[in-house]
């Protein structure tokens, strides 16, 4: 099983930048697949960013350029730097690891981008 604590979140200002961090209770270099997703109030779940265990990459649309994904495996940690941030950016930010045909969900962090 593993255990996901995201931290980083906070309130920033309108083109602004944050990098959120995701620390896992296992190796991740072990991880086949890890990304970012973000949620606001009254929406769905929305995919962001994703890293393979080879170290390929798929970024959403909606914040491709502004965002990068990576993985540190020496610290079991994944982040998630943000630039540019617009107040539509301002979300719940949750990380996910899919290992042996499982999904696990980290807790969130809260993400408010405003003046």
């Amino acid at each position: 099983q593993v255990q996901l604590v995201e931290s980083g979140g906070g309130l920033v200002q309108p083109g602004g930048s944050l990098r959120l961090s995701c620390a896992a209770s296992l190796r991740i270099f072990d991880i086949y697949s890890m990304g970012w997703y973000r949620q606001a109030p009254g929406m769905q779940r929305e995919w962001v960013a994703h890293i393979f265990n080879d170290g390929s990459t798929n970024y959403a649309d909606s914040m491709k350029g502004r965002v990068t994904i990576s993985r540190d495996n020496a610290k079991n940690t994944m982040y998630l730097q943000m630039n540019s941030l617009k107040p539509e950016d301002t979300a719940a930010y949750f990380c996910n690891a899919v290992e042996a045909g499982t999904a696990y969900w980290g807790q969130g962090t809260q993400v408010t981008v405003s003046s």
